[in-house]
Parts: structure tokens; C-alpha cells; sequence
């Protein structure tokens, strides 16, 4: 019953649409009709207010965060159904069709919430990378093979699974991205 309950509050904090919510209350517009039609951070950016890019950008790390550091403190044997449920709501929300953003926020909230140093691996990666090249995309792919390459690495293959897992769910999640990287038709992202 736990593992039901733990992993159906997930998903639905997980799935509350924060950048199609803050779109619609502030702008009047319908995030889905801008920029990649995606509803996370980087599409939110594109509306042309960057408060709301970076207000959407915290609320999907928060709603990972409180899902998982429930979990850790209360059923710790969870974290895991619970962190993966938060990223499947948030990439498949019951709210909007099932059609959601590419879980890299929300992810990252993950990250912290197991582990810090997970979550600034994961953080320096991306800067490092988006710096270099200034593509939002390449950065997140990169980031997330990080972390099982880190534990690679180091040895602690432990739970290396779960990592390896959602850097294939990242990689579905930016399967268009990828194709247009390839083809050079990839648009770079403006966050300053």
C-alpha cells in the first residue's frame, strides 16, 4: 500500500503543469502555442519573460524535492518509486493529455534530494557545457550521464540502475532535440 500511495502522490505533484499554470495566469497565452510547444523551463524562457522561465524553472525543481525528501525521511526503501514517479508525472501529466515537459527541472530536484553532490555534478556538467556551446539540450543530456558515469568511476555502482534508467527517459525526452543537434538545426537558449 506504501509503495501505491508514495508513488501516486508523486506522480501527481510531479505532474502540476507549473509553466503551462503561470503562461496561462500571467501572460494570457497557452505555453503550448510557443517556442517548442513544451511546457518546462527552457520553453518558458521562450515566452519572453524570463521571471516566468525561472519561476517555472524552481517550482519543477520544488516538486520533485517534496515528494522525494518525504519519502527519504519517511519510507527511505521508496526514494527511488517516488523520485521516478515525480519525473514520470511531470513528463506524462494526467492534467494535460499525458503531454509534458522533458523532466530535466524536476530531475535535478531528484538529484538533490538523494544526494547534494549528485545534484551539483549534475549542475556544474550542465554549466560547463552550456557555456561551451549555449545549447539547453546537449547540457541536460550531458548532466545526466554524469551521474552514472560518476559512479562508474568511484566504484559505488550501487543504485547505479536507477541513474542509467533516467538517462535513457532523459534521452526519449529529447529525441527531437538530438535529431536537430545532429542536423545543426538545434536553437541555442538565451538565459541571461
Amino acid at each position: 500500500m506504501d509503495n501505491f500511495t508514495i508513488g501516486i502522490i508523486s506522480y501527481l505533484m510531479g505532474s502540476i503543469p507549473f509553466g503551462f499554470i503561470l503562461t496561462k495566469i500571467f501572460l494570457k497565452k497557452d505555453i503550448r502555442d510557443i517556442g517548442s510547444g513544451n511546457i518546462g523551463a527552457t520553453n518558458a524562457l521562450r515566452t519572453g519573460n524570463k521571471l516566468i522561465g525561472f519561476a517555472t524553472l524552481i517550482l519543477d525543481i520544488s516538486k520533485a524535492i517534496i515528494p522525494v525528501i518525504y519519502t527519504k525521511i519517511h519510507f527511505p526503501e521508496l526514494i527511488f518509486i517516488a523520485s521516478l514517479c515525480a519525473f514520470l508525472g511531470h513528463v506524462f501529466p494526467i492534467w494535460l493529455k499525458f503531454k509534458g515537459g522533458k523532466g530535466v527541472a524536476t530531475y535535478v530536484g531528484i538529484l538533490f534530494s538523494i544526494n547534494i553532490l549528485f545534484g551539483l555534478i549534475f549542475a556544474i556538467s550542465w554549466v560547463i557545457t552550456f557555456v561551451s556551446t549555449k545549447y539547453s539540450s546537449l547540457s541536460s543530456l550531458i548532466g545526466s550521464l554524469s551521474i552514472p558515469v560518476y559512479l562508474l568511476i568511484t566504484g559505488n555502482a550501487n543504485n547505479i540502475t536507477f541513474f542509467i534508467i533516467m538517462f535513457v527517459l532523459i534521452f526519449f525526452t529529447h529525441r527531437e532535440n538530438i535529431k536537430r543537434l545532429k542536423n545543426k538545426e538545434e536553437s541555442k537558449t538565451n538565459i541571461y
